[in-house]
C-alpha cells in the first residue's frame, strides 16, 4: 500500500478565499493526505490563489513559480493551482507558468482531492498531461462544514453568501465568483454550531455583500433575521461580527438587529469607497453623499458606542483634485473608528479599467498617503478618548515583550488595531535560588498570563500608536476540551 501524500498548502488572498482553503484542507485530510508546513518536504504543493487585483495576481504567480521550482529541484512531484486566478485566467495560466500539473477553478473547489491524487501521465501527443477542473458556476458553497481551520481556534469566519449582484465598475468579483448566492439559513446555523463546538468564541460573518443576504433565495427575514437567529440559537457563542456590509443594502432592520442582539458586537464594516456624488455614480455604488451621511447618522444614533470601519479607493479614474479634497474633508469629519485605503487598480476587464482619465501610480500613492495621514490624526484622537473606558477583551495569544495581545469588540482580527494587556504585578516573592519569582496578577485569579480565547474585563490606561494599553480586572476562562 502506497504511503499517504504529503501536501503543502499555500492560501493567498482574502478571508473568503481562506474559507475555501480551510474546506479544501479538510477534504485532503479526510482523503488520507498528510498536511505539512514544510514545502521542501511535500509530495504535492497546492496554491489557492487570489485574482482580484494585479498585485495579488503577481504575488500568486511568484508563489506558483516557486512551487514549480521546488518540483524541479526537490522532493515535490506535483503542483496544483486553485482559486480565483485559475477561475479568471483558465488554461492561459499554463502559458504564464510552466510546470503546473493541475488547475482547480473556484467553482470546482471540491475536486481538490482528485487533483492532488491524480497520477498525471501524458496526453495523446506524448506531452505531460495537465489535469483540468474548470466548470461553470454552481452552488457548492452551501457546505463549508468539516473545515481544517487555519485561523486561531477562538475565532472563525462564516461565509453567508458567495458572489455579488452589485456590479461596481472597478470590481472583478462577479466575473470570478458569479452572482449572489446565499447559503440556506439552516446550513449557516449548522456550520455555526460546528465552529463553536470546535472552540470558536467569535464568529465573523463574511461574503462579497453580506447585507443582501437572502435576496436570491426568497428568505424574507434577510440578514436581520439571520443575525437574530444566530443570536438566539447558538449556545456557547460570545461574539458575532458583521463584515462587508454594502451601504445601499443596509436596512433599518439590519441596524436594529445589530443594536438589539446581545451576541452581535457593536461593530459594522461598511466599505464606502468614496463620498463624491460623481465618483460614486461612476463606481456604480447606488448611493450618494447625502444617503451615505444619513446612513452613518442613523447607525450611530441607533447603536450607541458602535465602531464603524470603512475602506476607500484613492485615485479612481477622473477623480479631480476638488473631488479628492471632498473625500479628505469627509474622512476628517466622520471620525471612523477604523479605515483602510486602497490605491485604485486598473483592471482591464472591468468598466472602470477602460475609462479615460486614469491617474499615474505616483498620484494614486500620494492620495493614499494623504488620506492615511488624516486618518492617523483621527485614530489617535479616538484612542485618547478611550482612556479610562472599561470593556471586555478577547485574548489573542502569548505575551509579546511582557504584554498580552487582545482585542475589544470594536477591533476585528487582522485588519484593525489591537489592545495590549499589562498584567498587574503583585508582591514579589523569592525563589529558592534567590532570584525574584514571576510577578503575579494581584486582581486576577490566574497565576499565569490568560490563554488565547478567554475574555478579560479590562480598563484602558493608555495607547501605543494605534493600539490600546489596558489593565485587566479578572479573567473568564474559555471552556475548551483537552485537544
Amino acid at each position: 500500500m502506497s504511503r499517504p501524500k504529503r501536501v503543502a498548502f499555500v492560501s493567498l488572498g482574502c478571508v473568503k478565499n481562506l474559507v475555501d482553503s480551510e474546506k479544501m484542507l479538510g477534504q485532503l485530510v479526510e482523503g488520507g493526505c498528510h498536511i505539512t508546513a514544510d514545502e521542501t518536504d511535500a509530495d504535492v504543493v497546492v496554491v489557492n490563489t487570489c485574482g482580484f487585483l494585479s498585485a495579488a495576481r503577481d504575488e500568486a504567480l511568484q508563489v506558483i513559480r516557486g512551487a514549480t521550482e521546488l518540483k524541479r529541484t526537490g522532493r515535490c512531484r506535483r503542483v496544483v493551482v486553485a482559486g480565483c486566478l485559475v477561475q479568471r485566467d483558465g488554461e492561459s495560466l499554463l502559458d504564464q507558468v510552466k510546470g503546473i500539473d493541475a488547475l482547480v477553478g473556484v467553482n470546482n473547489r471540491d475536486d481538490v482531492l482528485r487533483a492532488v491524487l491524480a497520477g498525471g501521465g501524458k496526453n495523446k501527443r506524448g506531452r505531460r498531461r495537465v489535469d483540468r477542473y474548470l466548470g461553470d458556476y454552481y452552488p457548492h458553497f452551501d457546505d463549508d462544514t468539516a473545515r481544517l481551520r487555519i485561523t486561531p481556534r477562538h475565532y472563525a469566519y462564516l461565509r453567508v453568501s458567495e458572489g455579488c449582484d452589485q456590479k461596481c465598475t472597478f470590481c472583478t468579483i462577479p466575473s470570478i465568483r458569479g452572482p449572489l448566492h446565499s447559503k440556506p439559513p439552516e446550513a449557516i446555523l449548522a456550520e455555526a454550531r460546528e465552529l463553536v463546538g470546535d472552540g470558536a468564541a467569535e464568529i465573523i460573518l463574511i461574503g462579497q455583500d453580506t447585507t443582501s443576504y437572502g435576496a436570491d433565495i426568497d428568505y424574507g427575514p434577510g440578514l436581520a433575521g439571520l443575525l437574530r437567529r444566530l443570536d438566539a440559537e447558538i449556545d456557547g457563542l460570545r461574539w458575532i461580527r458583521l463584515m462587508y456590509a454594502y451601504p445601499s443594502a443596509m436596512t433599518d432592520e439590519i441596524i436594529d438587529a445589530v443594536a438589539d442582539c446581545h451576541r452581535v458586537v457593536k461593530y459594522i464594516d461598511l466599505p464606502l469607497q468614496h463620498i463624491n456624488d460623481r465618483v460614486l455614480k461612476a463606481m456604480h455604488r447606488r448611493v450618494d453623499r447625502r444617503t451615505t451621511e444619513r446612513l452613518l447618522e442613523k447607525i450611530r444614533a441607533r447603536i450607541p458606542g458602535v465602531a464603524v470601519r470603512t475602506t476607500l479607493i484613492a485615485g479612481f479614474p477622473g477623480e479631480t483634485e476638488a473631488e479628492f479634497e471632498e473625500l479628505l474633508d469627509f474622512v476628517r469629519a466622520s471620525e471612523f473608528e477604523a479605515l483602510g485605503v486602497f490605491a485604485y487598480s486598473q483592471e482591464p476587464d472591468t468598466p472602470s479599467g477602460r475609462m479615460t482619465g486614469q491617474l499615474s501610480e505616483a498620484a494614486k500613492r500620494q492620495r493614499v498617503d494623504a488620506l492615511m495621514t488624516i486618518q492617523q490624526k483621527v485614530a489617535f484622537k479616538l484612542v485618547e478618548r478611550q482612556l479610562g473606558r472599561e470593556f471586555e477583551a478577547l485574548v489573542e495569544g502569548s505575551p509579546v515583550d511582557g504584554l498580552v495581545p487582545a482585542r475589544h469588540a470594536g477591533q476585528a482580527p487582522e485588519v484593525d488595531s489591537r489592545t495590549w494587556l499589562q498584567m498587574p504585578a503583585g508582591p514579589v516573592a523569592a525563589r529558592a535560588d534567590g532570584r525574584p519569582a514571576r510577578p503575579q496578577a494581584s486582581r486576577c485569579a490566574l497565576k499565569t498570563d490568560p490563554p488565547a480565547g478567554c475574555f478579560v474585563p479590562a480598563r484602558c490606561t493608555g495607547r501605543q500608536d494605534y493600539d490600546l494599553l489596558a489593565t485587566p480586572a479578572c479573567v473568564t476562562l474559555p471552556v475548551l476540551d483537552s485537544a
